[in-house]
C-alpha cells in the first residue's frame, strides 16, 4: 500500500491511520507521521512504534491526566469555602469564613455576582465595614432581617479565621440531599429540580424572574479528536446566573468565536475555570460536560 509515495505494511498503514486521527493538532500529525516513514526502513523499529502507539491509545486517560493537572480537591465540607482577608488581618481581626453551600441553599448566584456586585475571584471586591453597615455587599443581607445583623455580638460568626468552619452545619444541611463523588459530593442541579432548595433568584428586583425558555444546548468539539464533545445547557445555568455574568467579558456571545477556550487556560481560572475549579462542580467530574467520557480514578 502507498502512502505519500511510500510502500508501507498493513500494520504501519493502521498506525499511520490512527496517528492522523489521534489529534487535531497537526504538528503533532506531522511529526508522527514523520517518524512513522522512517521507521519504516527497520521492521523491528516499525513494529515497536506500533506497540507505543497502541499503548498510547489504551492510555488515553493517563496521557490526559499527565497533561492537565487538576488541582486536588479539599474535604467535601471544605469545597467552595473561601477566606475573605483583604484588609481583616490588616486591622487585626480574623479573616472573613464564607461558604458557599450555606448560601446556595437560598440565594441563586446573581444575587451576589450581579445585584450585590460581588466579583467573582476572591479577595478582589473591596468590602469595608463602613459598606456593610451601609447595606452592601454583606450587608445587603445581614440587617437583622433577612440574616443576623452587622454588630459586635456577631463577630465571630463571620471572622473565624478557619476555613474548615461550619463543618458540623454542613453534614446536617446537605445528609438528605442527592450525591456524587465530587466537589461537595452534592448534586445541587438535582436537588433544585426536586424542590429540596429553592434559592431566591432576585433579592431587590421587584420584578420575578422571567421565563426566557432559553434551553438551548451547545456541543462544544474538544481539540483531541478522542475527547468526545462537552455539552453546555443554558438552562441550567440561567436558573442561577444571569446572562451578563458571562457574556461579553468571559464569553462572546456568538458561538465559536472566543478565542482560546480550551483546558490549559480553563484551569488557569478562565472560561468555564471561573467557576468549575473551586465552586461549581469540579472539573474532574468529566461526565458532566462530557457524558461519553469516564471519569477517571486519579483525576
Amino acid at each position: 500500500m502507498r502512502i505519500f509515495g511510500q510502500d508501507l505494511s498493513f500494520i504501519e498503514c493502521f498506525f499511520f491511520t490512527i496517528t492522523k486521527s489521534y489529534t487535531s493538532h497537526n504538528n503533532l500529525k506531522d511529526q508522527l507521521t514523520n517518524i512513522l516513514l522512517k521507521c519504516r526502513r527497520s521492521p523491528v523499529k516499525s513494529f515497536l512504534l506500533s506497540i507505543c502507539l497502541l499503548l498510547s491509545l489504551l492510555l488515553q486517560p493517563s496521557i490526559l491526566q499527565a497533561k492537565w493537572k487538576f488541582p486536588p480537591l479539599p474535604p467535601p465540607y471544605e469545597y467552595g469555602n473561601l477566606l475573605i482577608n483583604r484588609t481583616s488581618e490588616v486591622n487585626q481581626v480574623k479573616p472573613v469564613f464564607f461558604s458557599h453551600w450555606s448560601h446556595r441553599v437560598k440565594y441563586a448566584c446573581r444575587v451576589c455576582h450581579l445585584e450585590l456586585e460581588f466579583e467573582f475571584a476572591a479577595n478582589s471586591t473591596p468590602i469595608t465595614e463602613e459598606d456593610n453597615i451601609n447595606g452592601m455587599y454583606c450587608g445587603a443581607c445581614h440587617n437583622g432581617k433577612e440574616a443576623f445583623a452587622h454588630t459586635r455580638d456577631n463577630c465571630d460568626k463571620c471572622h473565624s479565621g478557619k476555613i474548615s468552619a461550619g463543618q458540623e452545619k454542613f453534614a446536617e444541611l446537605t445528609k438528605n440531599m442527592p450525591r456524587t463523588s465530587f466537589g461537595n459530593q452534592v448534586d445541587w442541579v438535582l436537588a433544585a429540580s426536586l424542590g429540596m432548595i429553592k434559592p431566591r433568584y432576585v433579592l431587590f428586583q421587584e420584578s420575578e424572574k422571567s421565563d426566557m425558555n432559553f434551553r438551548n444546548r451547545l456541543e462544544l468539539q474538544a481539540e483531541w479528536n478522542f475527547v468526545p464533545p462537552a455539552y453546555f445547557p443554558h438552562d441550567v445555568h440561567i436558573r442561577l446566573l444571569d446572562c451578563g455574568n458571562c457574556h461579553p467579558d468571559i464569553f462572546n456571545i456568538k458561538k465559536k468565536t472566543t478565542p482560546h477556550f480550551e483546558m490549559d487556560y480553563i484551569l488557569e481560572k478562565k472560561f468555564c475555570g471561573v467557576c468549575h475549579l473551586k465552586i461549581a462542580f469540579p472539573l474532574n467530574d468529566c461526565k458532566r460536560c462530557h457524558p461519553a467520557m469516564e471519569n477517571q480514578p486519579g483525576f
